[in-house]
């Protein structure tokens, strides 16, 4: 592909390009200010125009904030998350849920926001689906939130949040990707049926198909540790390394750029149109990288050798 195309997200009507930006690594607070915009801006130059934070990525809404100042605003679809506050994390509670709001709201300097995502309900999703979602509602009612939506790993609470019949967005991560695909059996089917926009988050699982040679960091090194849902199958699930590893070999063996493969795959998707990638780089080199990723065609052989060796197949969205 030599551009990204304008997808939908279900019926929300939103028109975004292909990939978002994910805006958690650039948080980070050992970084300047001025990485983190510069890299918000250059993704919006080049027409990138959805743009995802959360209160739990550090300093990313203030930076998300600062980048967006001066007319940048504008140019984009803006998503945030509550229930992940620090202050409040996991606490999905009225008030809890709107401190979190007024607050996002304050940092993003922003009156109205796009989407808000319930973010990350790890073992339970009736709290987060009771008064959290009422308030949310309740700023939808009141034009402050366009769309209602949920980013939670475990594909039970996707369907269980469609069920509500309010959710207008289900953002999953780590499962559509070139390491895992359980999500096309589950949520893509579901959410395809019922208009809901997709999200597909992490498409490089991590650092382990961004191009650099997997390592094994100190997480992995316990193999007896005990990981939430959220972490099951992503960067520091110890079983995922060897698999992981044998692709970048097998990438580097043939020329290739594992980055390429990843990115290409998560875009073509099985979303019908109806959704898009979420990638989230640390400064405007990883972004630039990760745009080429996107919009240089790899070849046909290349895809039918991966799939000879591996036994995936890329899909061709429409």
């Amino acid at each position: 592909m030599s551009d990204l195309e304008i997808r939908r997200l279900g019926r929300t009507e939103m028109k975004p390009r292909a990939l978002g930006l994910g805006c958690g690594y650039l948080g980070n607070p050992q970084k300047p200010d001025q990485e983190a915009i510069a890299t918000i801006r250059e993704a919006i130059e080049r027409k990138i125009n959805f743009i995802d934070t959360s209160p739990e990525y550090n300093l990313s809404e203030h930076r998300v904030g600062l980048a967006l100042n001066g007319g940048w605003r504008e140019k984009v679809y803006l998503q945030t998350k509550v229930g992940s506050h620090p202050k409040f994390l996991r606490n999905f509670s009225k008030k809890a849920t709107i401190w979190s709001l007024e607050n996002s709201f304050r940092k993003l300097r922003t009156e109205y926001v796009d989407s808000v995502l319930i973010h990350g309900p790890r073992y339970d999703i009736e709290a987060p689906l009771g008064h959290c979602l009422d308030v949310l509602q309740n700023w939808k009612t009141k034009e402050r939130i366009g769309h209602i939506g949920i980013g939670v790993r475990q594909h039970e609470f996707h369907q269980r949040a469609i069920e509500t019949g309010v959710i207008d967005i289900v953002l999953s991560f780590l499962d559509y990707t070139l390491l895992s695909q359980s999500i096309i059996k589950t949520t893509i089917p579901l959410a395809l049926k019922k208009d809901i926009g997709i999200i597909l988050a992490s498409p490089l699982n991590g650092s382990l198909l961004a191009g650099p040679e997997p390592k094994i960091n100190d997480l992995q090194k316990n193999q007896n540790s005990i990981l939430p849902p959220s972490l099951v199958g992503g960067p520091t699930d110890p079983t995922v390394l060897p698999y992981a590893h044998k692709m970048w070999k097998w990438c580097k063996d043939h020329g290739v750029n594992i980055r390429d493969l990843a990115i290409q795959f998560a875009l073509n998707a099985p979303v019908e149109g109806n959704g898009i990638v979420l990638t989230g780089p640390g400064n405007p080199k990883e972004f630039k990288e990760v745009y080429k990723s996107a919009t240089t065609n790899v070849p046909l052989s290349v895809w039918n050798d991966f799939e000879s060796e591996f036994g995936i197949k890329l899909m061709r969205t429409s």
